[in-house]
């Protein structure tokens, strides 16, 4: 009799034995005798193991035991479960049975087994042939490769198999750009697992059930679905998907086995892309990733949704732009479809909201081998991605801008001068905006490090002064991080800056200082002046010049974002050219149906000194 665990079972399956299954396979093995499927999940942080296996009526059973309960416990649990489901199947044959026949006659259920007393089926449980003692606990008894008999059943039993926690398409699919599924795994990983994708034969041909998406199930996909051939994680449809959903089927697995499949389908058909973007002529430029002594860089302000659904801004600030093209579902394709063409290596954006980080853009440039962190400001954030190939995260140093003026005494000296202006502070004190700093080491030389910082200063046109004193703060922390934390790494700033080259806020990053006499001290007239002269330690520069806007609206076009380089340390080795302006002006205005957002993408390739 067993009593302890042995080494866990052999590992087994290899790819493309899975990528072979299919549902005749599957019914094949069944109808041969093959073992039923006893999943267990059994976490050393967690009280509890979970127990999950199919019942002899068909049901699924679910169950939670201690780990340190002792195996007999939970063996006569699942005795008492499988009596319910034996009774529910006898139930059910004999209701078929005492259906009128094809005569008209009753066929009678007559003596057998159902008819009689059910009695608690013998449960078991097996390792390497041994049955397991049932003073064993939980934790120890159920290994991976035992084996549990109920009844006449047996079950292969599965410790912590690959799973899919999450599994999720979006909701509005178009032709011409990628379709990345939201997914989240458990003892498993995407490069790992295993990815099919399929079309409906015909339109409306595997329509579920009230319409809906199909419940999720380990069968492969049925007649009604066609293989597209792709069998990658992301699916990118063409014209001749149009008005067909999409099925995809994917197995976890982990590089050493797989787990349970499962299958989602898309709740609408592909529809028409928009046609020729913005984006698509860049695209050109940005056809591979750069090899490790360039670093693509990108800074973007995608227009957070929480913005774009408003009435004021369909009636006021986009009244040109059609209202399905300010719907999130509708952007975000583009967005998508944007930004991993740019086989960027580092991706900054402003106005991100929080779900649009969590189930769009995390999922989309993950597929594609970037790595993201999320920064909250106060309806939506800054996000930073990387390539994993190139960098890992050494550490983060984010920062409230009016937090860290009033608490840290690194900026002691400028909040002594701010003091002397009482309006003015309150206003600087009022601002919610945030910086969002990211260490990040060469995965290919370990000496090579980069401070990147991202930033979406305040808004307002009259709040100069606002921005100097953000900038001021802003700078101050950067070069405690790339100086005092990280002696001597060079530094890349990327953001939304809401200001022109013509500002204060872009002369004292240029130039490194700004005199007390400068005109956006009193942005916002004469009772919130502020005078101070500031100075900052680096030497920095736009890596993208000075472009004529890249904000477009109705009202306004300006240069507002810029990609700040280290000059010591980085130099300029590509400039991605900015769409043109007939591109920007065929639907008047930006955002529009072929661009997301009514900033421009600043896209830049830097290389070290």
């Amino acid at each position: 009799m067993w009593r302890l665990p042995g080494s866990r079972a052999a590992l087994r399956g290899v790819r493309t034995a899975v990528e072979r299954h299919t549902r005749a396979e599957a019914a094949t093995e069944k109808a041969a005798g093959a073992m039923e499927r006893a999943v267990v999940r059994c976490v050393p942080s967690e009280p509890k193991l979970s127990l999950s296996f199919a019942l002899a009526d068909g049901s699924h059973k679910n169950m939670q035991r201690d780990q340190s309960e002792p195996l007999g416990r939970a063996l006569s649990r699942i005795a008492t479960n499988a009596l319910k489901g034996h009774a529910k199947a006898a139930a059910a044959k004999k209701s078929r049975k005492n259906r009128p026949n094809a005569s008209g006659g009753v066929a009678s259920a007559g003596p057998g087994p159902e008819s009689t007393a059910a009695s608690e089926p013998v449960v078991k449980l097996y390792y390497r042939e041994e049955a397991v003692a049932e003073d064993v606990l939980n934790v120890d008894a159920w290994q991976d490769g035992a084996v549990l008999q109920i009844g006449d059943v047996k079950y292969k039993v599965e410790r912590n198999p690959p799973a899919f926690t999450e599994l999720q398409l979006p909701r509005y699919i178009m032709a011409g750009f990628p379709v990345c599924p939201k997914l989240s795994l458990e003892f498993g990983d995407p490069a790992s697992s295993v990815f099919r994708w399929y079309k409906e034969a015909k339109a409306g041909a595997a329509e579920p059930e009230g319409g809906g998406p199909s419940s999720l199930s380990p069968s492969s996909p049925s007649a009604g679905w066609t293989e597209t051939g792709v069998n990658e994680r992301v699916y990118t449809p063409s014209n001749a998907d149009i008005g067909l959903r999409l099925k995809l089927h994917c197995t976890p697995g982990n590089g050493q086995r797989f787990g349970p499949s499962r299958e989602l389908e898309s709740v609408c058909p592909v529809e028409a892309g928009p046609g020729t973007c913005t984006f698509d002529h860049r695209h050109l430029y940005t056809k591979k990733v750069t090899d490790d002594s360039l670093i693509r860089t990108v800074s973007y302000n995608l227009l957070a949704d929480t913005y774009a659904q408003t009435e004021f801004s369909r009636s006021v600030l986009y009244p040109y732009c059609a209202p399905y093209a300010l719907e999130l579902d509708y952007r975000q394709n583009l967005i998508q479809k944007e930004l991993t063409g740019y086989n960027a290596d580092l991706i900054c954006l402003q106005e991100v909201d929080r779900s649009v980080f969590t189930d769009s853009l995390v999922p989309a440039l993950e597929a594609f081998g970037l790595e993201g962190v999320f920064r909250i400001k106060q309806h939506e954030g800054l996000a930073t991605f990387y390539r994993k190939a190139k960098f890992t995260l050494l550490s983060q140093h984010d920062i409230s801008f009016h937090e860290a003026l009033e608490s840290d005494p690194l900026h002691k000296e400028l909040l002594e001068k701010l003091v002397l202006y009482p309006s003015a502070q309150e206003r600087v004190l009022q601002r919610s905006s945030v910086l969002q700093v990211s260490v990040l080491q060469s995965t290919k030389d370990s000496s090579k490090r980069i401070c990147v910082a991202n930033t979406h200063l305040y808004w307002h046109p009259k709040g100069g002064y606002i921005r100097l004193i953000q900038m001021a703060v802003a700078l101050a922390h950067i070069r405690h991080v790339s100086c005092d934390l990280y002696p001597d790494i060079p530094v890349i700033f990327c953001g939304d800056f809401n200001s022109t080259p013509s500002t204060g806020m872009y002369h004292f990053v240029v130039n490194g200082s700004i005199p007390e006499d400068h005109e956006d001290w009193a942005s916002n007239g004469e009772e919130e002046r502020c005078n101070m002269s500031l100075t900052h330690f680096f030497k920095l520069k736009s890596a993208c010049g000075e472009p004529a806007y890249t904000n477009y609206v109705g009202g306004f076009h300006g240069c507002l974002d810029y990609i700040f380089i280290d000059l010591n340390a980085l130099e300029v080795e590509q400039v991605i050219p900015l769409p043109s302006h007939e591109e920007v002006t065929t639907h008047q205005a930006l955002p529009s149906v072929s661009h997301p957002s009514d900033h421009i993408a600043l896209v830049c390739d830097l290389k070290w000194k």
